[in-house]
C-alpha cells in the first residue's frame, strides 16, 4: 500500500504557471478545465488544491460535502501508480475516491488498472461544446439565419462599434463592465455569479502574467462586452469568459463572432465550454451547431 499522506497539497498561486503549463502539455487534452487559468480563476471557489507526485500534477477540489478529484496530469506511463496514492490518501482521510471531468482515455486507464472496482458516470451537464472556429465567424446557411438577424440588428443601431483586442490598458474598464453586468444580474445575492464575478475579475487583474487573449466591443466611450480565452492544445482554443451588457440586442453574437475573427481565424476549433444543465445556456451553446462534443466522466470507487 503506497504512503498517500505524502501527497502535500497547497495553495494555488501564480507562481505554479510554469509548472501547471508543463503538466499540462504532456499529452493531448481536450478538457477545457485542463489548463493553469482555469484552475487559478475557480481556485477559491472550489477550494481547488494542488500537489505534484513522482512528476504528476494532483487537483482536489470541491464545494461543502461535495469533494473530489481531477484525473492525474503527466505521462501516461506510470499514472497506475500515482492513482494508487490518489486513492490511499482518500482512504487515509476518510475521503469517497471520486474523480470528476475524466476524458475517456482515463476511463479505460482506471477500469484497466482495477477492473470492476469503479462506477463510471456519463456527466452530460459538463460536456465541453466544440465548434469548427469557421463556423462561428462565417455563420454561413440557414441555420444560423437568426444569428445574422440579431448581428443586423446590432449593426443597425450601433454602426460606429469598434472591436479592440484585449490588452492591459483595458483591463479596468472590462472590470467596470464585469461589475455593471453584476448589478443587473443580482450578482451578490447568487454565491455562484458573486464567485464568478470575483474570478472573472483576478483574472483581468493578473492579465500580463496569465497571457491570454482577449477582445472587447467599445460602443461610445464603453465596454459593452469583452471576451478571453488562450490556444488550449495543438489545434483548439477555448474561450474561458465571455460577458456583455444584456440590455443591447445582438452584442453577444457580436463579440463571438469578432473575438474568433480576430483573434482564432488560424486555429481549427473553438472549446466554448460546459452548460452545467443549465436550460437557457444548453439551448445558447446548441444554437450554435457544435461540430463534437467533449465527453466528460466521473469516476467513484466503489
Amino acid at each position: 500500500m503506497f504512503g498517500g499522506l505524502r501527497i502535500n497539497f497547497q495553495d494555488i498561486t501564480l507562481a505554479q504557471k510554469a509548472l501547471f503549463d508543463k503538466s499540462f502539455s504532456q499529452r493531448r487534452y481536450e478538457n477545457a478545465h485542463y489548463n493553469f487559468t482555469n484552475l487559478f480563476m475557480w481556485r477559491n471557489l472550489y477550494s481547488i488544491k494542488w500537489a505534484e507526485e513522482d512528476g504528476y500534477l494532483i487537483i482536489k477540489a470541491g464545494i461543502g460535502e461535495k469533494q473530489f478529484m481531477l484525473q492525474p496530469f503527466g505521462s501516461d506511463a506510470g499514472v497506475e501508480n500515482v492513482l494508487e496514492k490518489m486513492a490511499a490518501y482518500c482512504t487515509e482521510h476518510n475521503l469517497a475516491f471520486k474523480l470528476y471531468g475524466i476524458e475517456k482515455y482515463m476511463v479505460d486507464i482506471i477500469e484497466k488498472w482495477r477492473p470492476g472496482q469503479f462506477a463510471f458516470t456519463s456527466d452530460r451537464d459538463n460536456f465541453d461544446y466544440v465548434y469548427n472556429s469557421k463556423d462561428l465567424i462565417e455563420l454561413k446557411g440557414r441555420k444560423y439565419h437568426s444569428k445574422k438577424n440579431h448581428i443586423n440588428s446590432f449593426l443597425r443601431n450601433y454602426s460606429n462599434y469598434q472591436y479592440i483586442p484585449l490588452t492591459p490598458e483595458w483591463v479596468s474598464r472590462c472590470v467596470e463592465t464585469q461589475i455593471e453586468w453584476c448589478r443587473k444580474k443580482g450578482c451578490d445575492d447568487d454565491a455562484m455569479l458573486k464567485g464568478e464575478r470575483d474570478a472573472i475579475i483576478e483574472v483581468l487583474i493578473h492579465w500580463e502574467e496569465l497571457k491570454l487573449t482577449g477582445g472587447l466591443i467599445y460602443i461610445d466611450g464603453k465596454v459593452e462586452a469583452f471576451s478571453f480565452g488562450e490556444q488550449l492544445n495543438e489545434d483548439t482554443a477555448v474561450i474561458h469568459v465571455e460577458k456583455a451588457n444584456p440590455d443591447i440586442r445582438g452584442v453577444y453574437p457580436v463579440i463571438n463572432q469578432q473575438f474568433c475573427a480576430n483573434a482564432w481565424s488560424h486555429i481549427p476549433f473553438i472549446n466554448r465550454e460546459e452548460d452545467m444543465g443549465l436550460e437557457g445556456l444548453r439551448k445558447a451553446k446548441e444554437s450554435y451547431y457544435p461540430a463534437k462534443m467533449v465527453e466528460k466522466y466521473i469516476a467513484k470507487l466503489q
